[in-house]
């Protein structure tokens, strides 16, 4: 990982920070793919799974190039083609021309052989192909394909999203995603929105000592008005590199919000801001759900007892089936040490829930308790404690960048203590 500097340009979240450009998601295309072997229909099964193909509508068949010839006879053909053939040279490239018989002009084709063979690559390139693979095919190779087609090279870098959520009520899932998300500006100068996304009790207006009459609800009701200007009204600036988009947290109104307006709001977000944090209720329901299987990074909360171990359990376990091109979701350990409370031994979390924490925090009460009150951040009122180099390391995690090499010392004495663990 690199230290941000000025002198290395990452200082400029906007140049610096973002989901990768094969990251994007794919617009609402259709796909229509035809396999000669069965392993390309998995991997291009696999791949339709994946988050950034959530919006495509693709259809898997076999028999390869020849079945599309004949089922494209008088049918319009898909936004994309996806042909297999077990041809090679002239063959192949006579097949193809056939294809081109029947195929509209504005549809894109991707020819997947056994071969890697140049000269067939830069003669179907020259005939208008979009790309070759040669197979066994990659799903996360494929996305990446599929992805740069429709990539507008003008687009403006679209930001990295990191949602937050709690295994049980209590767990300070919003407490560190405020603060993750707060270092991530402070620290390594990466322009970041943090989302507060629990609207009849959200805490972030609080946390921040920050009062504002407009929120992320005046967004949601009215996602298609939602254009830069805006936008940057409704954004709570908190400092050079932070934006907050706090909560209304009114209880007089209620919040009947459509699935499809959480998404358009965070899509509205990321394409302003290079890192976005998305501090989530602790409910389960269709949007939050889709929320977390559209983020680019999850973090889990939990408390060591038999109520955080369940709960987390299952989030890491859906999270990992849905999102199987993904890295798992990164699990916290929050409020470990707690006097006179049984507790599950870190240790012992871990193999029940079938993932090592990525962070051990130890609880502090008097600390998060200030820092609440006070309306500041952790680091702000304890800078050197296992809680705040916590934070610090948790917000290196998330972005892949180093703070500093004094930020990754305080803590691990402590953390591989809890772990069981013997210092090298």
């Amino acid at each position: 990982m690199e230290k941000a500097t000025p002198e290395n340009g990452r200082g400029d979240g906007e140049a610096a920070f973002g989901a990768a450009p094969h990251e994007r998601p794919v617009p609402r295309i259709s796909i229509h793919a035809f396999c000669e072997f069965p392993d390309s229909g998995t991997a291009l099964q696999r791949a339709g799974t994946d988050r950034r193909l959530s919006k495509a509508h693709l259809t898997v068949e076999l028999g390869g190039l020849e079945a599309a010839i004949e089922h494209y006879r008088g049918q319009v053909t898909p936004n994309l083609l996806i042909v297999e053939t077990r041809l090679q040279g002239d063959e192949a490239l006579a097949e193809l021309d056939r294809l081109a018989e029947v195929c509209d002009p504005e549809t894109k084709v991707v020819v997947v052989g056994r071969v890697n063979d140049v000269e067939l690559y830069r003669e179907l390139m020259r005939r208008g192909a979009s790309e070759y693979l040669v197979a066994p095919l990659d799903p996360l190779r494929l996305i990446s394909v599929i992805s740069g087609l429709y990539l507008n090279p003008q687009a403006a870098p679209i930001g990295r999203v990191v949602s937050f959520i709690g295994a049980r009520g209590g767990a300070g899932s919003s407490t560190l995603a405020h603060n993750v998300g707060w270092s991530v500006a402070e620290f390594l100068h990466i322009n970041t929105t943090i989302v507060d996304l629990d609207l009849p009790f959200g805490t972030m207006g609080l946390n921040f000592n920050e009062e504002t009459g407009q929120s992320v609800a005046d967004a949601l009701t009215a996602p298609e008005r939602l254009d830069d200007v805006l936008l940057d009204r409704l954004l709570l600036k908190s400092g050079d590199h932070l934006s907050l988009f706090t909560a209304p947290a009114a209880l007089e109104r209620e919040f009947d919000i459509q699935p499809q307006a959480y998404e358009a709001v965070i899509d509205a977000v990321r394409q302003s801001t290079p890192c976005v944090i998305l501090d989530l209720p602790r409910q389960w329901s269709r949007w939050v759900k889709d929320v977390l299987l559209a983020s680019d990074d999850i973090v889990v909360v939990a408390t060591p007892d038999l109520a955080g171990l369940r709960t987390a359990k299952s989030l890491c376990d859906l999270l990992k089936q849905q999102r199987p091109n993904d890295a798992p979701p990164k699990l916290v350990l929050n409020q470990v040490g707690q006097p006179k409370r049984p507790e599950i031994p870190a240790r012992d979390f871990a193999e029940s829930a079938g993932q090592a924490p990525s962070l051990v925090l130890p609880y502090e009460p008097q600390l998060f308790g200030t820092a609440a009150n006070n309306g500041q951040m952790l680091i702000e009122v304890q800078p050197k404690s296992p809680v705040s180099e916590g934070v610090r390391r948790l917000a290196e995690l998330v972005t892949g960048r180093t703070v500093s090499s004094e930020a990754q010392k305080g803590a691990l004495p402590f953390l591989n203590s809890l772990l069981g663990r013997k210092q090298a």
